[in-house]
Parts: C-alpha cells; structure tokens; sequence
C-alpha cells in the first residue's frame, strides 16, 4: 500500500482532488460562481433533467388535449340532442303537412257529398300472402268503423272493410275477386260491375263487366260507382286502359287501371255513414 502513496497514480489524483478543492474554496469565497463539481454534476445531469421536462410537457399537453376532448364531447353531444330535436320537429312538421293537405282534399270530397262522415286511418301491415294488396289500417270499432264501410284515398276508391278489431281493421281492395261494384262509364254512361281476379291483379287492374256489345266505352275513359251495393255513387274508381270480348258470352269486358296505387297507399279514409248506405250485407 505504501508503494501505492509513493506511485505516480496517487500523485496525479492528490492533484486533481487538490485543484478541486482549492478552485472550490475560490469560488465558494469569491461568490462568483458554482462550485465545478456541482458544474460537473449539473452538466452531467443536463440530459436527464431536459428528458424530464420534456416528459413534464407531454403529460401537461396530453392532460389539456384530453380535457378539450371531453369538452368537446360534451358539446357534440349537445349539438347531436339538439339536431335530433329539430329533426324530430321537421319529421312532425311534414307529417302536419302532409296530413293537412290530405285533408284539404278529403274536405272537397266532403264538399260534394255533405253527407259522408269520415275516420281517416293509416296503414300499419300489409298482407304479403294476399294478391290483391289487402293490408290493416289503425282504426277499429272503437272509431265506429264497420263491416263493409267503403275505404278511400283523395285519388279514388281503394275497397271496403271485411275485418273489424276494436284498435285495426282489415281492408280488401278493388283488385279483389271478393268485391263486386256497380259501376258507370262517366263519358257514355254505360253501367256494368267491376271486380277483381288473380290474373288481372298481377297487372294491377281490375275488370268492368257484363258490357253490352253495343256499348261505346273506350280506352281512357273513367270510370265511377254507381251507387249500387255497398259503395255511394260518384266515387272515381280508374280509367279504362283495354277493352275486350267476354268468351263466355256475348259481352265485352274493360280492364280498368284504378287511380290509386293500392302498393303505395300509407293514409286511408273510411266512410262510415252516407245516405243510402246498406249495412249488414254478407259478402
């Protein structure tokens, strides 16, 4: 060990511990500087304490960024309640609308027959089994609605009620083989009845029979009930779209294309009482 006091090693570190102490005892009595070591040292722990600001300022920005999102959040949650709010509005105004000018038309109908009482009603289910475009509306007997009570749209005629709930109704329509109207030729007043049949619903038309051979219907007439049976007189049921021979007998037959599309029917109304109206009738 002595050896070791007396090398060339241990003089060089008295040295240098000796400068460090002398040049901090200058500083330390000057004032005018940090002591080299704690120089040293903070040189040494300049990268560390850079990292470590800068991990500071992540968190702070990532603390910031996280609070505007819930801010954010919070608004467009907000302006989200808000759009469907006035979306809920704009689908009740149209409704109003639409409503309103259903019944604009329905009101001149009323005009022209002063003695139809009404319920107006809306599809809820369609038949798909059924051919002829049958489907329930949201009206039962507790809306006075009956058997046989005729169903129309402001464009025309649509058919009658063959089932009665308390809350819906079945409604059978014109294309139907189960109905059977008196009808009339506005133009030549030629009078017949019109029903329905599977091969002429997949066409959408209904027919216009017991024709006479002399009749002088023609292709773009219309054609109205004539107040015979179940439906009151004056309701435009379509126009005549062909015309042609009965092989059974010796009439001829029209097939009528009705003025309402039974596939795009969603609001109905019922008439459930008019002068004349025949209650009680089988079908």
């Amino acid at each position: 060990m002595r050896f070791f006091f007396k090398s060339r090693q241990f003089k060089i570190i008295a040295a240098i511990v000796g400068a460090v102490m002398l040049l901090t005892l200058i500083f330390i009595l000057t004032g005018t500087r940090m002591a080299p070591h704690t120089d040293i040292l903070g040189t040494l722990s300049a990268p560390f304490r850079s990292a470590a600001a800068k991990v500071q300022e992540v968190a702070a920005d990532i603390a910031a960024t996280y609070n505007e999102g819930n801010t954010l959040m919070l608004e467009n949650a907000e302006l989200s309640a808000k759009i469907d709010e006035l979306n809920g509005k704009l689908a009740d105004y149209e409704k109003m609308a639409a409503e309103n000018e259903t019944y604009k038309k329905f009101l001149g109908i009323k005009e022209e027959h002063k003695d139809f009482q009404f319920v107006s009603a809306s599809l809820i289910a369609r038949d798909s089994d059924d051919p002829y475009s049958g489907f329930t509306i949201n009206k039962g007997s507790m809306s006075d609605i009956k058997k046989h009570d005729p169903v129309i749209t402001d464009s025309g005629i649509v058919g009658y009620i063959t089932e009665v709930g308390l809350t819906s109704s079945k409604v059978t329509t014109v294309l139907s083989p189960k109905i059977t109207l008196g009808a009339i030729d506005n133009r030549s007043s030629d009078s017949g009845i019109v029903n329905g049949g599977l091969e002429f619903s997949k066409k959408g038309v209904c027919v216009f029979k017991n024709l006479a051979r002399s009749s002088a219907v023609a292709i773009g007439d219309y054609v109205s009930t004539s107040g015979e049976g179940i439906f009151p007189a004056g309701l435009p049921i379509g126009s005549i779209e062909f015309i042609g021979t009965d092989n059974v007998n010796s009439s001829i037959y029209a097939e009528i294309k009705p003025f309402t599309d039974m596939k795009e029917i969603r609001d109905v109304m019922i008439i459930t009482s008019f002068d004349g109206q025949i209650t009680g009738k089988d079908e």
